[in-house]
C-alpha cells in the first residue's frame, strides 16, 4: 500500500498534517525527557545531597522535586507548539500559561530558600540565647516573600507587554502616604531590625535607660519588655531604645568599686599607717578581687577619710555585694582587734572658759 505523501501536505488551522505529527513527536520526547529528569536524575541528585554536610543543596533539590505536573505538561506542549501556526489567541493563552507556571515554581523555590535562611538564623539565635524572641526574623522572612511575589507580578506584566512604570509610580505615591500614616509604627519596626543586627542588648541582660533599669524579658517587633527591680513590667518602644543611651551591665566583665570609710580623729598616726596594710591584706585574700589602691584621702568634718579602690572580676551585682559585705565585716572585725575606732557623724564642741 503506497503512502500518500499528499496527506502530510494537507493543512488544518494553517499548518500541514506533517507538522502536527512532528509537533506530537516533539511533545512526547519532551515529556519523556522531563519524566526521566524528575524520576531518575532528580532522585539521584537527592541521594547525593543527603550525603553532604550542608542542607542548602537538599533544599534546592527538594524545590526542584516539588515541581508538579502542570509544568511537565505545559512545557512540552509549549515546545511542540513552536513549529505550528496557531491562532493568535491560542498562542497567547499558551504563552501566558507557561509564563505564569514557570514564575510560580520559581517563586516557590525562592520562598523555600527564604524559609531555610530564616530557620537557620533562628537556630543560630536560639543557640546564642535560648529565650530570645524571633518575631523580628519571622517578619523579615515574610517581607522578603512579599517582595518576591511583587517582583514576580511585575515580571509577568512586563513580559505580557504592559508598561509597569505608572504602576510603580502609583505604588511609590501610595507607599509614601502609608509611610506617613504609619511612621511611628514603621520607626519601631525598623528600630527592631537595628536592635537585632546591632545587638546592643539581649534577652536576659540587665540594662539602665535613664532613670529606669531592669532585665530584658522580650524584644518584640514594636517594643521591648523590661522587668524592673521593683517587679513591674516596663514597656519601651524600640525607637526610644535606639535613640537612648543604654548601660548594659550584663556585658560587664569587671566591676570597679570605690568606697570610703572613716576613723576618729583620736586615732594615732601609727594606727593610721597600719590601716593601709590591713585593708590590703583583707582584699588580697578574697577571691575574684584585685586591689587597686588604699589611701588616707582627706580630713573630713567628722572623721579621717580613707578611700579604697578595687575590682571585682564579675559583672554580677550579687557577686559584688557579697564581696563588699565580706570586706566590710572583715574590716570591722580587724579594727576591733586593733582597737581602731570607726567614726560616725558626731561633733565634739570644745568650750574655752
Amino acid at each position: 500500500m503506497a503512502f500518500d505523501i499528499d496527506f502530510l501536505l494537507k493543512e488544518i488551522a494553517g499548518s500541514p498534517y506533517g507538522e502536527y505529527i512532528v509537533a506530537f513527536l516533539v511533545f512526547i520526547a519532551a515529556a519523556v525527557a522531563l519524566k526521566v529528569f524528575k524520576h531518575i536524575i532528580v532522585q539521584h541528585l537527592m541521594r547525593i545531597a543527603k550525603k553532604t554536610k550542608t542542607e542548602l543543596d537538599d533544599v534546592i533539590i527538594r524545590s526542584i522535586d516539588s515541581i508538579g505536573w502542570p509544568l511537565y505538561m505545559i512545557l512540552p506542549l509549549y515546545i511542540a507548539s513552536q513549529s505550528l501556526k496557531m491562532p493568535e489567541m491560542l498562542s497567547s493563552v499558551l504563552y501566558l500559561s507557561i509564563l505564569v507556571t514557570v514564575t510560580y515554581y520559581v517563586v516557590r523555590g525562592l520562598q523555600k530558600l527564604t524559609d531555610y535562611a530564616v530557620g537557620k538564623m533562628i537556630k543560630e539565635r536560639l543557640r546564642e540565647e535560648k529565650q530570645t524572641d524571633t518575631s523580628v526574623i519571622d517578619l523579615l522572612g515574610k517581607l522578603v516573600k512579599i517582595f518576591v511575589w511583587v517582583l514576580a507580578v511585575f515580571f509577568i506584566l512586563t513580559n505580557l507587554g504592559y508598561d509597569i512604570t505608572p504602576m510603580i509610580a502609583g505604588l511609590g505615591v501610595g507607599g509614601i502616604a502609608i509611610a506617613f500614616a504609619l511612621q511611628n509604627v514603621l520607626s519601631d519596626i525598623f528600630a527592631s531590625f537595628s536592635i537585632y543586627f546591632d545587638k546592643p542588648f539581649r534577652v536576659g541582660d540587665f540594662i539602665v535607660i535613664g532613670n529606669d533599669s531592669g532585665i530584658v524579658k522580650k524584644i518584640g517587633i514594636k517594643s521591648t519588655r523590661i522587668q524592673t527591680l521593683q517587679g513591674q513590667e516596663l514597656i519601651v518602644s524600640n525607637k526610644e531604645l535606639t535613640e537612648s543611651r543604654i548601660n548594659n551591665y550584663k556585658r560587664m566583665e569587671r566591676r570597679r568599686i570605690v568606697f570610703t570609710f572613716g576613723v576618729t580623729y583620736s586615732t594615732t598616726v601609727k594606727k593610721l599607717r597600719k590601716i593601709n596594710s590591713i585593708v590590703k591584706d583583707i582584699i588580697g585574700k578574697i577571691e575574684n578581687t584585685d586591689l587597686d589602691r588604699v589611701h588616707f584621702k582627706n580630713f573630713g568634718d567628722f572623721s579621717l577619710i580613707y578611700e579604697v579602690v578595687y575590682f571585682v572580676n564579675s559583672g554580677d551585682y550579687n557577686v559584688y555585694m557579697d564581696v563588699q559585705q565580706k570586706i566590710n565585716l572583715t574590716i570591722k572585725e580587724r579594727f576591733e582587734k586593733e582597737d581602731i575606732e570607726m567614726a560616725f557623724p558626731t561633733q565634739t564642741v570644745y568650750v574655752h572658759s
